[in-house]
């Protein structure tokens, strides 16, 4: 069983930064591929990013790709999500994710434990 809480989430001008962080706890001696999804009010949860187990390789949605990046510290069990050059349109709230999988994936499924999610909102 593994816990996972976000935090980092706010309020931010569009063109501007925030830094997302998901502090893991519990069985994080276990590999987990990690993800980023985030939910928009009325729409479907997306996937934004992943980074595997196997030798941190990193997938982006096309959305968020030279935006957006996902890097983990294993030795402080944490997830991060530095994204840059924000727009409106990434208003959601972000969630983190964790898989058994080694490569996590870009399906909600493919997840075995989220986090409770932060609220990102990006002003124009």
């Amino acid at each position: 069983q593994v816990q996972l809480v976000e935090s980092g989430g706010g309020l931010v001008q569009a063109g501007g930064s925030l830094r997302l962080s998901c502090a893991a706890s519990g069985r994080t001696s276990d590999n987990y591929a990690m993800g980023w999804f985030r939910q928009a009010p009325g729409k479907e949860r997306e996937w934004v990013a992943a980074i595997s187990w196997i030798n941190d390789s990193t997938y982006y949605a096309h959305a968020v790709k030279g935006r957006f990046t996902i890097s983990r510290d294993n030795a402080k069990s944490t997830l991060y999500l530095q994204m840059n050059s924000l727009k409106p349109e990434d208003t959601a709230v972000y969630y983190c994710a964790a898989s058994r999988g080694p490569l996590g994936g870009d399906r909600a499924y493919e997840y075995d434990y989220w986090g409770q999610g932060t609220q990102v909102t990006v002003s124009s």
